[in-house]
This record gives structure tokens, C-alpha cells and sequence, in this order.
């Protein structure tokens, strides 16, 4: 199969599709590898790593995808690469569909087979393509917060760990999922006083043994979320519905009784945000303030650490991606893990949480190859 791998286009993106590793492995199972000029840079990987690989160089993104037959990305399609998608093209990438109604339309009318990383599972329930930049995104979430709480960026002022004598940033973890555990894990590392809010007592019971005591849990009832939210200094949302809108969890009402200068870092904005007051931004221009409230909401947080993001990204996708250059949709049909992926397919949504959230039809995969 011919594979292509443009560079990423979307504001502050720096990972690529595939790394010079990964073109190896698919050259070595007898695939083409097409990867735009340049596409590697923000990796450090120069177009002559990827010759080395087994790659061909080519010139522009439409060369890319006019010559493959998969495409292979990280952020979603933009309005100019989803027009050059056509019928039974494969493309492989996060979709992130639910809140963005015009990126579906643009795939669905270009009747692409569209398989999204975000709902690809795996034999143990789990989403295995989603996990390593949930991983890197909840380690960030500390980060980003600890730079937003500084009083020139318009914080309290307060230092995440305090120091001897003076007490710690409080932060709350809304969802004790991948972010969550990992947002968690960073901020009761450098000395935080963390609380992680979950729906699921099983996974509150992980949390207390993980964590052994150092992180306190609740149950996340409404009364809970906003007692807690309230007297917070940091709030991270780690909210995750696979497939679907987040959950508006934070009122606009609620925010305005938050402390001044304090932060909330919205994991969930790919999925439309688990605040009432998340809009996207971007690495150039990561937070806005609404009520005294700081807002960090950037969408493609692993952008940030590609060098990190990438190599992680592609030892969970190389197997999947592999079977799909393999055997073609027919690994779709054949692998329960990948079926789960596919969200767009002959100009129908296969994904029903897709549908449901955006208010359009949604079709079985019989339903659309029909």
C-alpha cells in the first residue's frame, strides 16, 4: 500500500504522522511511504532521515494526498487537506468529531474511510491510541498550570508545591482516567494538595491504593464537584466520553465564585471542554480570563513535546496502522479494535456517539457498505 504522511498544518502542531522508525517498519513489510518535505522538523527529523528510512520525498501536501491510498496524520484534517481526501482513501488520525460538525460534513462528503485514533480500543476496554497523549497531556496540565498561577500571567501568585511553612496550590482533578491519574501523579510529586473527582467507586478504590493516601478522592456528585471547585486553586478537567461531547460539568455560575487568579486547564477541549467557558486556543496564544479566572484551553496540548509525543504516539498506532496497510478495510471488518475506530465510512457516520452528538444519522458498518 502506498502510505502517506503530510506535515501537520494546524496552528502549533509540531508531531508527525509517522517517525523515521516507524517508515522503517512499513517499508520492511513491503509498503511505499510518501511523506511530504519538511514533515519530520519538528521532530528534528530531516527529509534525509527519512530517505534513510526507505521513504520517497515529496514536494507539496496535494502530492501526498493524490499519491496514497492511506493517509496517516496526529491533529484532525484541516478544511484544505479534508478537500483532497477522496472515496475509499484511508485516512488514520485523531478525528475528535463530536464538537466539530464541519470537519465531519468535509469527510463525509468526501467518502473517505475515516478511522479515528480516540475511539480504537483494545482487549482490555481500554483506548490504546488515545492513552499516550492522555498520558503527556495530564503531565503538561501541571505544567501549564503552575505558569498560569504566576501573578504576571494573571494567577494568585501561588507556587503548585509551596515550601516549608506555607501551604501547597490546591488542585482538583475532575475524572480519574489516564489524564487524571497522570495530571495527579505530577502535581503530588512536586508537593500539591490534590483531590481527584470520580464517578466510578472502582476507580476511586485504584486511585487511594495507587496513590497510597497521598491523593485524596470523591465521589463526583454535583454537590461534590462544586464544593470542591470552589475552594480550588487549580482545576484540571479530565473528562472523557469516547466518541461523544464532554460533559459540562462547570458552570458559567459556578466560575464566578471561584477564587480570583485561580486556574482551570481543560484536557477535554478536543471533545468540546468540560467547562461552560472553554473555547480552543492555541500554544501562541494558550489562556483568556473570564470572572478573574484563568483559562488554559489549548487543543493539541502533546504538540508541545513532540519529540516526546510522536515516538509515543507511534509505538501505539504502528500496529494498527500496520494492519490496515496490510490487509486494507478488510482489517476494519476483521479486527473488533479497529472497527471501533472507523467513524466515517462511504459517506455515513459509523460511530454512534459521533452521530448522536452532532444530530446526524448514524449507520452500521453493514449499514454503509450496503
Amino acid at each position: 500500500m502506498k502510505v502517506g504522511v503530510p506535515k501537520e498544518i494546524k496552528t502549533h502542531e509540531y508531531r508527525v504522522g509517522l517517525t523515521p522508525g516507524a517508515v522503517r517498519e512499513y517499508v520492511a513489510a513491503g509498503h511505499s511511504v510518501l511523506v511530504e518535505t519538511n514533515a519530520g522538523a519538528g521532530i528534528g527529523a530531516t527529509d534525509d532521515n527519512y530517505r534513510k528510512a526507505g521513504a520517497t520525498i515529496l514536494d507539496s501536501t496535494h502530492e501526498v494526498f493524490a499519491s496514497s491510498e492511506m493517509i496517516i496524520k496526529v491533529k484532525e484534517p484541516q478544511p484544505s487537506e479534508w478537500t483532497q481526501l477522496r472515496e475509499n482513501q484511508i485516512l488514520f488520525t485523531y478525528l475528535h468529531l463530536a464538537p466539530d460538525p464541519e470537519q465531519a460534513k468535509g469527510l463525509l462528503k468526501s467518502g473517505c474511510t475515516a478511522i479515528a485514533y480516540e475511539t480504537v480500543t483494545d482487549a482490555h476496554g481500554g483506548l490504546p491510541l488515545l492513552a499516550p497523549m492522555s498520558e503527556v497531556a495530564g503531565r503538561l496540565a501541571i505544567e501549564a498550570a503552575g505558569s498560569a498561577l504566576k501573578r504576571y500571567a494573571g494567577g494568585r501568585g501561588l507556587l503548585i508545591g509551596g515550601v516549608p511553612g506555607v501551604q501547597p496550590a490546591r488542585i482538583v482533578v475532575i475524572g480519574g482516567g489516564v489524564v487524571g491519574t497522570h495530571a495527579a501523579r505530577m502535581a503530588a510529586g512536586l508537593g500539591a494538595e490534590v483531590t481527584i473527582l470520580d464517578r466510578s467507586l472502582p476507580r476511586l478504590r485504584e486511585l487511594d491504593e495507587l496513590f497510597g493516601g497521598r491523593v485524596r478522592t470523591r465521589f463526583a456528585t454535583i454537590d461534590a464537584v462544586e464544593e470542591e471547585v470552589l475552594a480550588a486553586d487549580v482545576v484540571i478537567g479530565a473528562v472523557l466520553v469516547p466518541g461523544a461531547s464532554a460533559p459540562k460539568l462547570v458552570s458559567r455560575g459556578m466560575l464566578s465564585s471561584m477564587r480570583k487568579g485561580s486556574v482551570i486547564v481543560d484536557v477535554a477541549i478536543d471533545q468540546g471542554g468540560c467547562f461552560e467557558t472553554s473555547r480552543p486556543t492555541t500554544h501562541g496564544d494558550p489562556t483568556y480570563e473570564i470572572d478573574s479566572v484563568i483559562h488554559y484551553c489549548v487543543a493539541n496540548m502533546p504538540g508541545a513535546v513532540p519529540l516526546t509525543s510522536s515516538q509515543a504516539l507511534n509505538n501505539a498506532t504502528l500496529p494498527f496502522g500496520l494492519a490496515l496497510a496490510n490487509q486494507g478495510f478488510a482489517a476494519v471488518l476483521e479486527n473488533p479494535h479497529l472497527r471501533a475506530g472507523l467513524n466515517v465510512y462511504r459517506g455515513r457516520l459509523t460511530y454512534r456517539a459521533v452521530a448522536e452528538s452532532l444530530g446526524l444519522p448514524f449507520s452500521s458498518i453493514e449499514q454503509a457498505a450496503a
